[in-house]
């Protein structure tokens, strides 16, 4: 009975942090398949997800935002919270926008976690216009 219960409850661990898509993660420039950033994805107090770039891989053109259009115009990439008001829907994070600091242009978001991968969809009117895979960080 006490070796049911253990795998039980150890099954039970696997399967809660098996959906979970906090920590860090490496981006992959579109255009030269390359490292680009770092993003480290967390959870606030309201139980949404956010995510922030915590380490520049490749030099930018510019150390800032400068085409964002809102309250992160001319803010460093460094620190910038590019996701935001991600929330949990059955295994999958939905409801969120992603920013690309590049262009400053914001889209709906949606994440997969698929093991040590995150499908990061950017959306417009529903319909994912560009999909990047994301690798986990150890």
């Amino acid at each position: 009975m006490k070796k049911l219960l253990f795998t039980l409850a150890f099954s039970l661990v696997g399967v809660f942090s098996f959906a979970q898509i906090e920590g860090k993660w490496k981006t992959i420039d579109d255009e030269t398949g390359k490292p680009k950033s770092i993003v480290e994805i967390f959870k606030k107090s309201d139980g949404k997800y956010y995510g922030k770039v915590v380490q520049l891989l490749i030099k930018p053109e510019n150390n800032n935002c400068v085409k964002c259009k809102d309250d992160r115009k001319n803010k460093p990439l460094l620190g910038l919270e590019i996701i935001r008001g991600l929330v949990k829907e059955d295994g999958e994070f939905v409801g969120g926008t992603i920013t690309n600091p590049k262009d400053g242009k914001s889209y709906k978001t949606e994440i997969e976690k698929d093991g040590n991968t995150l499908k990061v969809k950017a959306l417009i009117m529903g319909i994912a216009v560009k999909t990047q895979t994301w690798h986990k960080v150890n």
